[in-house]
C-alpha cells in the first residue's frame, strides 16, 4: 500500500502536487515548515486550510527558524529587498540557501517513523525562478543520499510530479483535479493582499493568464 508525505508550503505548486498525490496514494500525510519567511503566517494559514480540505491522515508543522537566523535570503532577512520581477536577474535574492534539502531531510525522518515510501515536493524546473535546488539533477543526487542513509530496507522515493511542467500546465492540471486555488498563496511580500509584482506573483499571474483561467486571489497591482 502506497503511503506518501507531501510537503505543503501553501503555494500553488505544492497545492497541485497535493492533489496529484491524493490520487496516487492510499495514505497521505501533509508536512509544513515554518522557517522565518516573511509570509509565514499566511502560508501556515493556507496549509491549515488545505489540510481541512483534503483531510490527510496526519499533518505535521515543523519549526526551522534557524534558516531565518542564517539569513542570506530576501524571504528571511528584512534588510534584503524583495525586488520586482522585471528587475530580477540570475538566481533571485529570494533563494533560501539549500532549503529544499532541509525540507526533504525532515520529510525523510518522518517517513522512516510513519513507514511512508514516497515524498512529494512541488519543485518546478522548467518555468520557475531558477532556484538551483529545484533542478531534477539535484533531486536525483539527493535520492542517492537517501538510499544510503536510511535504516530500513524499504525505499523512500522523492516524487517531483510537476518538475518539467510550465506554470500554465500546472494551473490547468489543478483545475482538472479540482485543486482549491483560493486556498493557496504565492506572494513573497504580503500576508494580506498579494503585491502582484514580485517574482512569484508574476509567475502565478502569467500562468493563470496563459491557461485562460481567472486567478481567485486579489492583487494590489
Amino acid at each position: 500500500m502506497s503511503s506518501a508525505i507531501v510537503l505543503i508550503s501553501g503555494g500553488l505548486d505544492s497545492l497541485v502536487t497535493a492533489a496529484i498525490a491524493i490520487n496516487e496514494n492510499k495514505v497521505i500525510n501533509f508536512l509544513h515548515v515554518n522557517y522565518g519567511q516573511r509570509t509565514e503566517a499566511k502560508e501556515l494559514s493556507c496549509f491549515q486550510n488545505i489540510c481541512a480540505h483534503y483531510q490527510p491522515q496526519q499533518s505535521l508543522i515543523i519549526q526551522m527558524d534557524w534558516l531565518g537566523k542564517i539569513g542570506g535570503s530576501a524571504l528571511t532577512d528584512n534588510s534584503i529587498e524583495i525586488i520586482d520581477h522585471e528587475q530580477s536577474q540570475g538566481i533571485p535574492q529570494t533563494y533560501v540557501p539549500f532549503r529544499n534539502a532541509n525540507l526533504i531531510a525532515a520529510a525523510v525522518s518522518w517517513a522512516e517513523v510513519t513507514d511512508a515510501n514516497r515524498i512529494y515536493i512541488g519543485a518546478v524546473e522548467e518555468d520557475s525562478s531558477g532556484y538551483p535546488d529545484c533542478r531534477e539533477v539535484f533531486f536525483q543526487n539527493l535520492q542517492q543520499t537517501i538510499n544510503t542513509g536510511i535504516k530500513r530496507e524499504k525505499p523512500i522515493s522523492i516524487v517531483t510530479p510537476i518538475i518539467h511542467k510550465h506554470k500554465s500546465e500546472i494551473v490547468k492540471l489543478g483545475i482538472e483535479l479540482n485543486a482549491p486555488f483560493e486556498l493557496s498563496w504565492s506572494c513573497y511580500r504580503d500576508n494580506d493582499i498579494a503585491c502582484g509584482k514580485c517574482d512569484s506573483c508574476y509567475l502565478r499571474l502569467k500562468a493563470f493568464k496563459e491557461a485562460g483561467i481567472k486567478d481567485p486571489l486579489m492583487y494590489a497591482e
